[in-house]
């Protein structure tokens, strides 16, 4: 998606936003279709998010009520306040990943458990939430202009991203192989098992920098390297790996649990041939809220999910979308990421 700032045909209906942007898509889904406050505009009345909802059978739809901080709210940028509204970034174009970010079964809604992260953190702020969604290139794009606040999308606290980037964490990262159910081979945490395998992984994304590096170890040792792979979009990717033309895939943990329980009574089931944290061997990989470095959004980041952890929403956000073996017991400002190096 090219990077050019675009202008948007915003129409409204019944609380919904949806913004086409004239020369390309951009699909956006406004936090108000599933957040409803007691007063429009009014920064201290409690909202009621509706987590799950257009989820289908992916989450349980639950009700959390949220009231706003005006403590964290202090902390935030005056641009932000002065807006009403916190623009969450999402990168789920072309096709999503449940349950993380997807356009729900009522075909306009961006649901799943980032952009109802993004609605209760908004509503710990006293704000309206605008989640918009754009493919993951793009979102990065949107975050360094500003166009949106923050990035909620399973984005990997890395050093090298800190460099451009400010962190809040909130969910353990754990990356996952994908095989089909009959594939004789797991990871079991060694690379070197992936000599000769021809894997799919997601272009600009931690797991396929994990993925490059562990193929020049393998060349470097004198064995078969990896068959990288990559597809369009996740149901291309799919087909591959039901077909047999790849042997794996390498792709967030959360995601590849869906689809294996997707899988179970068709033809072609799948299962996990293992995980690996998503900052390497030595350190468990967070996922974190990501904001333009330097902005002054980060830490009221970290304040209201630390609030939403402490007041127990965080862990029924976790609980509608079977997420909670991937809790973290709090939210950490710009903590240790993925190393530069690998080794």
């Amino acid at each position: 998606m090219p990077s050019v700032r675009r202008k948007l045909l915003i129409a409204v209906s019944g609380g919904l936003a949806v913004a086409v942007a004239l020369g390309g898509v951009v699909a956006c889904s406004s936090g108000n279709a599933s957040t409803t406050e007691s007063k429009a505009g009014d920064a201290t009345s409690a909202r009621t998010v509706s987590i799950g909802k257009n989820a289908g059978k992916t989450a349980t739809e639950t009700a959390l009520t949220v009231a706003p901080q005006a403590a964290i709210r202090a902390e935030l940028p005056k641009a932000i306040l002065d807006s009403g509204k916190l623009v969450i970034g999402v990168g789920a174009l072309p096709s999503g990943f449940p349950p993380l970010a997807y356009v729900g079964d009522d075909q306009k809604t961006l649901t799943g458990s980032e952009p109802d992260l993004g609605r209760l953190i908004a509503a710990v702020f006293g704000l309206s939430a605008d989640v918009q969604n754009a493919s993951w290139q793009n979102m990065f794009v949107r975050i360094d202009s500003g166009l949106f606040n923050v990035g909620l999308s399973n984005i990997t606290d890395t050093e090298e991203r800190k460099e451009k980037y400010d962190f809040a964490s909130y969910r353990q990262d754990n990356l996952g192989f994908e095989v089909l159910k009959s594939a004789d081979w797991n990871f079991a945490g060694d690379y070197q098992l992936l000599s000769g395998k021809t894997i799919a992984v997601g272009s600009g994304t931690n797991q396929e920098k994990l993925l490059l590096e562990w193929n020049t170890k393998l060349k470097a040792a004198g064995k078969t390297g990896i068959d990288v792979k990559y597809f369009n979009d996740a149901n291309s990717q799919l087909l591959a790996l039901q077909s047999g033309r790849i042997d794996g895939a390498f792709a967030p943990n959360p995601g590849n649990q869906y689809q294996i329980a997707q899988s179970v009574s068709g033809p072609r089931p799948l299962r996990s041939a293992g995980t690996f944290s998503g900052a390497g061997a030595s350190l468990q990989g967070l996922i974190a809220a990501t904001t333009k470095k330097d902005n002054g959004l980060a830490k009221a980041l970290a304040d209201a999910i630390n609030y939403l952890i402490a007041n127990g929403q965080y862990s029924k956000l976790l609980q509608a979308y079977s997420l909670t073996s991937e809790a973290v017991t709090k939210s950490e400002l710009n903590p240790p990421g993925l190393p530069k190096s690998n080794s």
